[in-house]
């Protein structure tokens, strides 16, 4: 009926380990768990981006005041 993991791991060139992990982190979740969890990790990168912008601004403004002093 079935292939065994660890063959299709061996057709497809991944590590056994992978797919037990994938199957750890993810088996519970739904379609829409998985979505949710998508749009989080893109709205983390955009506030990441943000910081990382508006730390640079700010490093560049204190740089700015301390040669003008």
């Amino acid at each position: 009926m079935g292939t065994a993991v660890p063959a299709v791991c061996r057709k497809l060139g991944i590590p056994d380990a992978t797919i037990y992990t994938w199957r750890k982190k993810y088996g519970g979740i739904s379609p829409s768990g998985l979505k949710h969890m998508r749009q989080l990790k893109e709205e983390n990168l955009r506030l990441k981006k943000l910081v990382a912008d508006l730390s640079l601004g700010r490093a560049w403004l204190q740089d700015m005041l301390a040669k003008k002093s």
